[in-house]
């Protein structure tokens, strides 16, 4: 216990944040593993890209993680939080590059080795700065089992994994049309591409036959690609073209002879009904393509740049090229007319560019299998269970519908593809490692697709492919995913089949999805609208622990967060409210001790009563905590710490903290001490600093917080009557309050106070407590009588249990009184006729559970004293 006289009378969060994750990580509180005797419980964090600052979505992200795991270390779980970040390699590439650009050099002149030397010195770079952010975050994360996705131990992995898919015949090399991104000059998978409504054109165009009878008029959106035209294809059922089948049209500018041929694909209804067909530059032309056997005619170079094959506009960039043969083809008098159009286009998810669909040799995954084995185990008793529910059928959607995945990547940062080209006879090895003689080898210039290894995370920075490995063997498969849903089809499903393939098993329990974080006007954070938030420059602020509180309580599972600096400053007020309270407890203690603790004597009411609260905020928080809402933890937790044990509890305590009886002293140490200490560790999770800060100056056994048991509520705690007699006092209490507040009666001038108890039990309550009634309503002369009747010229109010009465004579104005008490007779009589309303429904009373059908009993039975109580009062002001 640190010496009560050095807590600081205002709470600095900078200070005592910057003090205690030091401590913890230096003592080894993070790290998993001590006591095997525990059972397991992982998280491993959705690996932050290594290209610069988290965000206010990491911050959101991370926070749920530690406080499940803060939370279940505390229950007796060996809880393993495990560290780690991504390559992210077009991301880290483009940062690189740009940095090399800026130094007046890029890649291509430092060659491939000195590039990655600069690469892994970036990684290094900003590594450590998420590392610092992660501290001040207050994640209790594992460091010394901290991993890196082109660490040696992931890329065995990323090998294992390639190959053997390989040798099931799962991953295979092929030319096919694939999305590429000019810029970044790589390929994309199709969940890399954004797609975007934008105003084009639709360029009508007459293709002239080759036996000069005529033309067919065909529509495009890229007319640059015309270059490449292999053939026009019309539906078999168009009865326009049945005559045309089988002839030949001379390609305009060109002058190359394509045939005409019938393919179900082609839609009748669009355009003219007829289409050209670009193996090579549109996924659904290459199909065609293959099954009509045209020629694949490359016309556009990696950066989107024409080709040779273009002919006269070699060298023009793609969109130039779209300018200058449209004017040719007008000059040729084949554009027949430009139609205005919004169509979808796609955009590179990374740099923005508009996707080239390209023809190109790349590595594929054949996804059928495995997404049908992902789907067998997600049918299953054994599923993955998503949070929210409905996040479920996305995942079915998608595999559902699965195409092959291309993994290859022009890229130099990355893992590389572990194949090999034979340099005289072209066969390709795939393997761990590089092949004999090899000089006579040279490997694939490419790497992998960065959610390859991604896809691998829960079971490879557990030591997979070793399945003996002793953390693979303890901690797999991991307990839960925390994530965005927008990342579903690109993480989520990726890890659920490489699991089920590779180690028989799902790889987490439970996924938990959280929505974006947007601004207060709901719109996405992004730098075109300037809204972006520093979660850093938050904590700086407000610090950690009132950012945490915003961000894990700030919505339900599955929906956007709205930040607003608001809600942080409201629960920084919050910290500083426990800071205070704690602060007055700890100073009143006066050498009190752990061992002092006693909670077997005589206590008031109110000790009783904070006691069964205690033993629900218990219940409560616990079953919102394992249910993953964390918002209504935090608002059971705010209105128990805020308003049960501060504004109540500790009010009431000081009667017997400031009296003579040592005996109830004693008993109000020991309760104030023991809630206060089972509050903090409730709080823990979602508030580590304060908690620990606190805790500390209290009487208490162990070294951290953190490692302190969890609470259990004891069932003796509840006390059903301690809190219907509470319930009485505070209804009588905040009565005479308000009615002060509404007649501008300062609380420190005595009244006279007159109480008409409504039976025996409320008058023996009220008489064994005069000492609050005394303290919290300063009456000059305290009459508790059931036979009373009302003052002359008195203020009234009826609570449950009991009738009050205020004489404030020269304070009242009759017909004032007269007309508040009509307000207040409707509000009853609303509330009777809602509740018997909702009783004489036979659907209500038959189906509800019993309990609830006695509540609305007893709340009727409430509302109608209410309103006979009011109802006399009128008739005695109007007499």
């Amino acid at each position: 216990m640190t010496d009560p006289q050095q807590m600081p009378t205002k709470y600095d969060p900078v200070a005592t944040e910057a003090k205690w994750y030091p401590i913890w990580k230096e003592k080894g509180y993070f790290t998993a593993g001590k006591d095997q005797t525990k059972p397991p419980y992982t998280i491993v964090i959705p690996p932050p890209n290594v290209t610069g600052k988290l965000h206010l979505g990491h911050a959101w992200d991370t926070t749920m993680q530690d406080l499940l795991i803060r939370f279940k270390r505390m229950q007796g779980y060996d809880a393993l939080y495990l560290p780690g970040m991504d390559h992210a390699g077009i991301a880290t590439q483009a940062k690189v590059d740009a940095k090399l650009r800026e130094q007046g050099t890029n890649r291509y002149e430092l060659g491939r080795e000195k590039f990655l030397e600069v690469a892994w010195a970036w990684k290094a770079e900003y590594a450590e700065f998420i590392r610092k952010q992660w501290a001040k975050l207050g994640l209790s994360l594992d460091y010394t089992r901290e991993r890196f996705t082109l660490d040696e131990g992931l890329s065995k992995a990323v090998r294992e994994v390639f190959v053997r898919l390989y040798e099931k015949g799962l991953i295979y090399r092929g030319e096919y049309i694939i999305n590429w991104d000019p810029e970044t000059k790589t390929a994309l998978s199709d969940i890399e591409v954004i797609y975007k409504e934008v105003p084009g054109h639709l360029y009508h165009l007459r293709y002239p036959l080759a036996d000069g009878s005529g033309y067919i008029e065909i529509a495009t959106t890229r007319p640059e690609t015309m270059l490449g035209d292999t053939g026009i294809a019309v539906h078999p059922d168009d009865e326009r073209y049945q005559h045309l089948i089988g002839k030949t049209v001379i390609l305009p500018i060109v002058g190359r002879e394509i045939p005409i041929f019938a393919d179900d694909y082609v839609d009748m209804e669009y355009g003219s009904g007829a289409v050209k067909v670009t193996p090579a530059h549109d996924p659904n032309d290459f199909e065609m393509g293959n099954r009509h056997n045209l020629e694949r005619i490359l016309i556009m170079d990696e950066a989107g740049v024409m080709n040779e094959n273009a002919g006269k506009y070699q060298g023009l960039d793609r969109f130039e090229c779209r300018k200058q043969i449209v004017k040719d083809l007008e000059a040729q008098g084949v554009l027949v007319k430009i139609e205005d159009i919004v169509h979808s286009v796609g955009h590179s998810e990374r740099s923005g560019a508009v996707v080239e669909p390209y023809l190109s040799t790349q590595w594929f995954v054949k996804m059928k299998p495995l997404a049908e084995a992902a789907l067998v185990l997600q049918k299953s008793n054994d599923k993955v269970r998503f949070v929210p529910e409905r996040f479920e059928q996305t995942f079915f959607n998608w595999m559902e519908n699965i195409r092959d995945w291309c993994i290859s990547r022009q890229l130099w940062w990355g893992h590389r593809i572990p194949a090999w080209y034979h340099k005289e006879t072209g066969e390709i090895y795939v393997g761990m490692d590089e092949p004999e003689n090899p000089e006579l080898w040279e490997q694939d210039e490419d790497v992998l697709d960065t959610w390859f290894s991604s896809a691998l995370w829960p079971f490879s920075t557990l030591g997979w492919p070793n399945e003996e490995a002793p953390d693979f063997k303890r901690y797999f498969p991991t307990n839960t995913l925390v994530t965005g849903y927008d990342i579903i089809f690109f993480w989520v499903a990726r890890m659920m089949f490489q699991s089920v393939e590779f180690t028989g098993k799902k790889p987490f329990n439970d996924v938990l999805l959280h929505g974006l974080v947007r601004d207060a006007e709901g719109r996405k954070m992004s730098k075109s609208l300037g809204n972006g938030i520093d979660p850093m420059d938050v904590i700086d602020k407000y610090g950690a622990d009132a950012l945490r509180f915003t961000l894990a309580t700030g919505t339900t599972p599955g929906q956007d967060l709205r930040f607003q600096w608001e809600k942080v400053e409201a629960n920084w007020n919050f910290a500083n409210k426990i800071w205070n309270a704690s602060r007055f407890l700890i100073m009143n203690l006066d050498g009190f001790t752990a061992d002092d603790i006693d909670l077997s004597g005589e206590k008031t009411v109110s000790d009783r009563w904070i006691l069964s609260r205690l033993a629900d905020v218990i219940e409560q928080v616990t079953h919102h905590y394992e249910a993953y809402d964390f918002g209504e933890a935090g608002r059971k937790l705010y209105a128990f710490i805020w308003d049960d044990f501060c504004d109540w509890y500790i009010e009431m305590a000081k009667i017997s903290l400031y009296g003579d009886d040592e005996a109830a002293k004693k008993m109000t140490k020991s309760i104030l001490v023991f809630v206060l200490d089972q509050t903090l560790r409730l709080l823990h999770p979602l508030m580590p600093f304060v908690t620990e800060e606190i805790w500390q100056h209290l009487p208490h056994r162990g070294e951290t917080i953190m490692l302190s048991d969890w609470p259990k509520a004891d069932p003796a705690w509840r006390d059903a009557d301690a809190e219907r007699d509470m319930a009485l006092l505070q209804n009588i209490i905040r009565s005479v309050r308000n009615i002060r507040a509404e007649k501008n009666v300062a609380p420190s001038k005595p009244v006279d106070l007159f109480i008409k108890p409504a039976g025996e039990r409320e008058q023996r309550t009220l008489e064994e407590n005069q000492s609050y009634l005394q303290r919290f309503c300063n009456p000059n002369v305290l009459t508790i009588d059931p036979s009373l009747s009302a003052p002359d010229k008195s203020i009234s109010a009826v609570v449950t249990g009991a009738e009050l009465y205020l004489p404030l004579a020269g304070l009242i104005n009759i017909e004032e009184e007269l007309s508040r008490l009509k307000a207040e007779l409707k509000k009853w009589e609303a509330e009777v006729e809602r509740v018997q309303k909702k009783l004489a429904n036979e659907g209500f009373v038959k189906k509800a559970p019993a309990a609830i059908v006695q509540a609305e009993r007893e709340k009727e039975k409430d509302y109608l004293d209410k309103r006979a109580k009011v109802q006399e009062r009128i008739r005695e002001l109007e007499a």
